[in-house]
C-alpha cells in the first residue's frame, strides 16, 4: 500500500510539474484566455499600480513580458508562435515592423484619448496620421554631468566631450546608433547618414575621444554617475532622470545644434487576439490622469498634453527633460536603416570600441 502511495504521489508531482511546465510556457508567449491582456513591453516600463487599477477598473489581467531591445522584440514576433496584444517599440522600429507586415492598423472609432495627445508629437514621418501606433512616451540623447568634477554650466556642446580635462572620466551608453549619432551631430551631419565617408570621418572623431572614454557600458552608467563614480555620461533622458532624482550634484544638457529625437509607441502585432482588451487599455493609457501617474513613475517625458499639465510644476517646467521648440526643431529622429545600411554604423562602432 505503502508502495502504491508513493506511485500515486509521483504521478501527481510529474502532473503538478507538467501543469507548471505549460503555465510556465504560456505565460512567457502570452496568455489566450479570454479577460487578458498581454502586453510585451521594456522592462519597468508601466507604473504597477496602474496595471492593478486597469483590472480593477475593466476587469482584464495584464501579463507582462519584457524585452531589451527593439531587435530583440522584433526579432521575437516575426518569429511567430506568440500572442502579444500590444507591443511598445521605437519610432524606426515601427517603420521595420510595417514593412514586415508585422502590424494591424488601429481603429480609429475605437480610440477616446487621440485629442489628448501633443500635436507635435503626432503624424510623425515613421508612423504618418498615427495608422499604427499610439504616442506613449518620448526622450532626448543627452549629456550628463556631476558638478562635484564639472563646473556648471561647462559643458553644453558635443565638442565639450573631447576636452582633455574630461580624460578617462566619460561612460558612453553601449549604443551604436547613438554613440555614432552624437559624433555626427558633433560634426553638423545627420544623425542618419548612409554616406561610408561621412560614417568613417565620425568613427574617426570617436576614436580622438577614446583617451576620455571611462567606460563603453548599459544600465550600470547609472550606478556610476548616482554613486559620484563618473563624472560626465551620455545616455538617454529617462535614464539620466533616474540619475538625478538620485543625486543631486547631477545635471542634464541636451546639446542645442542637435541630438536624437526618440518616440516609443503601443502598437497592436499581428498576433493579437484580444482586441476589447486592447482597445481598452490603449484608451485607459491616453486618460490625462494615468498618463501623468505613469509619467511621474517612469521619468521619461509624456507626449499626452493633458497629463503633462497634470504634472508637478517642476517637472513640467524642467528644460532639461522637456526642452522648448527651439532645441526641438534641431532633434533628429532615427529613420528605420536597411539591413546593410545599418551594418555600416555597426561597424564602425565596433572599430570605435576595438579602438578603445
Amino acid at each position: 500500500m505503502k508502495k502504491l502511495v508513493s506511485v500515486i504521489i509521483g504521478l501527481l508531482a510529474v502532473c503538478g510539474l507538467l501543469a507548471f511546465g505549460a503555465h510556465h510556457l504560456q505565460s512567457s508567449t502570452g496568455s489566450t484566455g479570454s479577460k487578458v491582456l498581454n502586453l510585451y513591453t521594456w522592462g519597468d516600463y508601466i507604473d504597477p499600480s496602474l496595471l492593478t487599477k486597469f483590472q480593477k477598473e475593466t476587469g482584464y489581467h495584464v501579463n507582462v513580458e519584457t524585452f531589451d531591445s527593439n531587435e530583440a522584440m522584433f526579432t521575437k514576433i516575426k518569429q511567430g508562435g506568440t500572442s502579444y496584444d500590444l507591443t511598445v517599440p521605437s519610432d524606426y522600429m515601427i517603420e521595420k515592423m510595417k514593412e514586415a507586415k508585422l502590424l494591424l492598423p488601429l481603429d480609429k472609432s475605437k480610440l477616446t484619448g487621440m485629442h489628448n495627445y501633443d500635436p507635435r508629437f503626432l503624424n510623425l514621418d515613421f508612423d504618418r496620421n498615427n495608422n499604427y501606433s499610439v504616442p506613449y512616451f518620448w526622450g532626448t540623447l543627452g549629456i550628463i554631468y556631476n558638478d562635484k568634477y564639472v563646473k556648471p554650466g561647462s559643458i553644453q556642446h558635443w565638442n565639450d566631450l573631447w576636452e582633455h580635462q574630461y580624460k578617462n572620466k566619460i561612460m558612453l551608453i553601449d549604443s551604436a546608433r547613438d554613440v555614432m549619432g552624437f559624433s555626427l551631430a558633433s560634426m553638423g551631419k545627420s544623425m542618419n547618414t548612409t554616406d561610408p565617408a561621412t560614417l568613417l570621418a565620425a568613427e574617426n572623431k570617436l576614436n580622438r575621444l577614446a583617451p576620455n572614454v571611462k567606460a563603453v557600458v548599459a544600465d550600470e552608467i547609472k550606478m556610476y554617475m548616482s554613486q559620484n563614480e563618473a563624472a560626465v555620461a551620455v545616455d538617454w533622458s529617462g535614464e539620466a532622470s533616474e540619475m538625478l532624482a538620485n543625486n543631486s550634484h547631477l545635471h542634464y544638457v541636451v546639446p542645442s545644434e542637435g541630438s536624437n529625437l526618440w518616440f516609443d509607441n503601443l502598437v497592436i502585432p499581428k498576433t493579437a487576439k484580444h482586441f476589447k482588451a486592447i482597445y481598452a487599455f490603449l484608451n485607459f493609457m491616453s486618460k490625462p490622469k494615468n498618463a501623468a501617474q505613469n509619467a511621474e513613475y517612469i521619468g521619461y517625458a509624456t507626449p499626452n498634453k493633458q497629463a503633462k499639465a497634470l504634472l508637478p510644476k517642476a517637472i513640467r517646467n524642467d528644460r532639461q527633460f522637456y526642452p522648448d521648440n527651439q532645441t526641438i526643431k534641431h532633434l533628429q529622429i532615427y529613420k528605420n536603416l536597411s539591413p546593410e545600411k545599418v551594418g555600416l554604423y555597426n561597424d564602425r562602432y565596433l572599430e570605435f570600441k576595438m579602438h578603445h
